[in-house]
């Protein structure tokens, strides 16, 4: 039986349609990254099942417990959820010390004395903060701040951790680090994660499996291996990892790029719905795509337009018949083409689209 379970959960703002109709589930111990673009619903769907928003239709359940039903018209607030909430903000008190921001919810909930020190170092512990427990905040750096928030969250015991964009305002070295610290702490004490980003190497590093989100609706979920190496439309594949494409004819045997006329690449041939409509959109991989010599019978003829050292990695751009325009990109240790060079391109492991999907 699935743990967190969303049921065509709908939410409206005035005319516009936040989240549609979402079908949701994830197992106890799970790890679901929602990723989008700003505005895709992702963050409106953690708010509902944290409670902070009630939702429109639907029901949100968390293992046989009712959360919120449209149809019964019943909601529990947020502070009956039990769930751990980390917002993007560090959202700390400053005036406190990390001990007592961590002790403050339970306060609140007025546990006895014994068992608010005994959660708060706990969750101290747990995320390195005891031998800082009685700084404030403001000594901290960025990632310290996140952490006295995770602290703070765990300290609850919470049956869920609800994450919303919770690194994006730190640093690359320390959005690196405490990406492993949360996946640590995960491991280590088994609680579900819901975790909201637009990061995709976030999504990739955390999780059991991703959420693409678009305009309120689910696009595609799965592994990351899945969602990034299936991508099950344009949008998903463009939004998940570096892309290119071509706007290809279809021709007698191939595919018309320019004036030529070209081997299925990879002899994979589009599904029989592109081929009917006579024309397709070629997508690749950057790093997939292959530089073969001009002189040779491989691949399709383009020009290097730029070329850009970006440290391990050379980015190209290629024109590629009267107007695609693809980026590949190889490692420096290959110092490939220069600008203004005919190479031809050779597409391993092609995939195919509809030009209007």
């Amino acid at each position: 039986m699935a743990y967190i379970e969303l049921r065509q959960v709908t939410k409206y703002f005035g005319d516009v349609t936040a989240v549609d109709h979402l079908n949701l589930t994830m197992e106890h111990g799970e790890c679901l990254a929602m990723l989008g673009p700003s505005g895709c619903g992702k963050t409106t769907t953690l708010r509902m099942v944290a409670g902070f928003e009630d939702i429109d239709d639907g029901e949100i359940f968390v293992g046989e417990r009712c959360l919120s039903s449209k149809r019964k018209n019943f909601y529990v607030p947020p502070e009956e959820r039990n769930f751990g909430m980390v917002f993007q903000a560090f959202a700390v008190w400053p005036h406190l010390s990390v001990y007592e921001n961590v002790a403050f919810p339970l306060r609140i909930r007025k546990l006895p004395r014994e068992e608010v020190e005994k959660r708060t170092k706990e969750a101290l512990k747990n995320t390195n903060l005891l031998d800082v427990a009685s700084n404030r905040p403001d000594d901290l750096s960025g990632g310290g701040k996140q952490r006295v928030a995770l602290a703070r969250a765990l300290a609850i015991r919470p049956d869920v951790m609800l994450l919303d964009e919770p690194l994006s305002s730190l640093d690359p070295h320390f959005r690196e680090e405490m990406r492993f610290e949360i996946k640590d702490l995960q491991r280590r004490l088994g609680f579900s994660i819901l975790y909201v980003t637009h990061d995709q190497s976030e999504a990739m590093a955390l999780s059991d499996r991703i959420l693409v989100m678009r305009a309120g609706v689910m696009q595609q979920t799965g592994t990351p291996l899945e969602v990034y190496g299936e991508p099950n439309s344009r949008f998903v594949f463009e939004f998940v990892g570096l892309s290119s494409f071509i706007e290809v004819a279809f021709a007698e045997g191939g595919m018309r790029i320019g004036d030529g006329v070209y081997p299925w690449p990879g002899g994979v041939l589009p599904a029989s719905a592109i081929r009917a409509a006579g024309r397709g959109l070629l997508a690749v991989r950057p790093f997939e795509i292959e530089f073969r010599n001009v002189d040779g019978n491989k691949g399709v003829p383009g020009i290097v337009t730029r070329k850009v050292f970006l440290g391990e990695t050379i980015d190209y751009r290629l024109q590629v018949g009267d107007k695609a325009e693809i980026r590949v990109q190889k490692t420096r240790r290959n110092p490939g083409p220069a600008v203004g060079d005919n190479i031809k391109l050779e597409f391993p492991r092609p995939h195919w689209y509809r030009v209007d999907g």
